[in-house]
């Protein structure tokens, strides 16, 4: 819509002017109240016509280009957004509830283990109080209250400030887990048996998370680690797309539930079932998301 807002009818006739076909006026002003024509921008945006690398976007559409398979996209994206979020917590709760449990036990006599150096590496815990412990974790209630009974702990235990921490925050303090043996053991629990590759695998995970808790795309999300090759048999062009990533999520969950992991692949098949019907989405599936359909 460039630097002025504009009224419905006129973004629906800036859409027809640069060749999008809108059938349903009516609908369609309903749509862009709703989601938003900027929105919205993220999903037409595979149907407008390529222009070059230094060159700046038309916006023009390619042939045939219509707004309902636009919406479609959108409606897709939100659908797989929900049954992500879902089923990646699950592989959260259990990634830090093993974690809490094996570590707690191991060190038994360390109930602040996370701050100390023989279990921790130093960098962590330096940081941790600016990164993890600040005064606004401090005011959740669950652990303020244990302050207030424990008025000389600098930290409340393990079981404790970990249930609070993002999966961020769990996932730097694996990573900084001193004893190998530690680590393996944890990610054995998970059926890896190499520690780098369920770093790498966390990783993902906490992009698909981050992606969906921020309301970002997902059908084109370009994953910032590329995922390893491991046991998810993730190969090829899928190590960087939607369709590897969900790949992850899918293996990970199998060790936590295999009913839980059955449950999302039928939903993710469900889902494509029902939207790759329509030729320009089953498309962008397969060219931007990576799904073989």
């Amino acid at each position: 819509m460039g630097r002025i807002a504009i009224t419905l009818e006129k973004q629906i006739e800036l859409l027809r002017s640069r060749g999008m076909i809108i059938n349903d006026v009516e609908k369609a002003k309903e749509v862009l109240l709703d989601v938003g024509y900027y929105r919205l921008g993220f999903y037409w945006f595979p149907f407008e016509k390529p222009c070059g690398q230094h060159q700046a976007r038309t916006h023009e559409f390619v042939a045939g280009a219509n707004f309902d398979d636009a919406v479609k996209l959108y409606y897709f994206d939100y659908a797989l957004r929900n049954i992500l979020q879902k089923y990646i917590t699950r592989i959260e709760v259990n990634f830090r509830t093993y974690l809490v449990y094996l570590i707690s036990n191991r060190y038994d006599m360390l109930p602040t283990w996370f701050v100390s150096s023989r279990v921790v590496d130093r960098d962590y815990i330096a940081s941790f109080d600016k990164e993890v412990y600040t005064d606004k974790f401090k005011r959740n209630k669950f652990i303020a209250a244990h302050h207030r009974k424990h008025i000389n702990d600098k930290y409340a235990p393990a079981w404790k400030t970990l249930e609070f921490m993002t999966l961020g925050s769990n996932i730097a303090l694996y990573k900084s887990l001193l004893d190998l043996e530690d680590k393996k053991d944890i990610s054995k629990h998970f059926g890896i048996t190499y520690t780098n590759i369920f770093e790498n695998y966390l990783d993902v995970v906490r992009c698909v998370r981050n992606t969906c808790a921020h309301g970002g795309l997902l059908y084109d999300m370009a994953l910032y680690p590329l995922i390893r090759r491991g046991p998810a048999n993730v190969s090829g062009s899928e190590r960087k797309k939607l369709y590897g990533a969900l790949k992850v999520v899918g293996y990970l969950l199998k060790q936590v539930s295999a009913n839980r992991a059955a449950e999302f692949e039928k939903e993710v098949e469900d889902l494509l079932k029902k939207y790759a019907t329509t030729p320009a989405i089953k498309t962008i599936l397969r060219t931007s998301s990576g799904f073989p359909v």
